[in-house]
């Protein structure tokens, strides 16, 4: 029975409703298979997380590895994608430096690329350029942050705090916080 508080029923709602509940499936027809997950190659997998990022190896291998239906499968398929250069640990190195190094210091992104998986050797070479710029980085990331030097020690223990746990050092996080453009 309709209420008068009700509102109107209106003509298209059940049009609508009518032509959407004709034209749906069954409720036991199956699914697509891609849908589903099934009939994606590990190439395809692989080559769509590659798309989205840079992907090192060794990640591939954890992301790839429960979708492997026969053993060596994954192997042989990263080392054509390897072969071909779609996996590069240089571009991984590279892609995380660029993203990570505005927000993040050196410790913080060495403690990243080493989780990749990526080689001691790259990992070094990258930490060297960004050594550099580790100052600047940081005061740079503190005045986006803070108006200023703290007043009183719980402020600037907040702000070294900060700091900290964006992989800036000690010695960074001393000199950044004495204030100045002394080096």
């Amino acid at each position: 029975m309709r209420d008068d508080t009700d509102p109107p029923e209106r003509p298209e709602t059940a049009a609508f409703t009518r032509r959407r509940t004709a034209n749906a499936a069954p409720a036991d027809a199956p699914k697509p298979a891609r849908a589903a997950g099934l009939g994606v190659s590990l190439k395809g997998r692989a080559l769509r997380l590659l798309a989205q990022r840079e992907h090192s190896r060794t990640e591939l291998e954890r992301k790839l590895a429960p979708h492997e239906e026969t053993p060596g499968q994954l192997a042989q398929v990263l080392d054509d994608l390897q072969a071909k250069d779609f996996i590069s640990e240089a571009r991984v190195v590279e892609s995380v430096v660029n993203r990570r190094q505005a927000r993040m210091g050196s410790a913080r992104i060495k403690q990243e690329l080493l989780a990749k998986g990526l080689g001691k050797e790259a990992v070094l070479a990258a930490m060297a350029g960004l050594k550099a710029t580790e100052l600047d980085r940081a005061r740079e990331l503190w005045r986006k942050k803070f108006d200023g030097p703290a007043a009183d020690a719980a402020g600037r223990a907040k702000q070294m705090r900060f700091l900290a746990a964006r992989g800036f050092g000690g010695d960074v996080i001393g000199r950044v916080l004495r204030g100045g453009e002394e080096d």
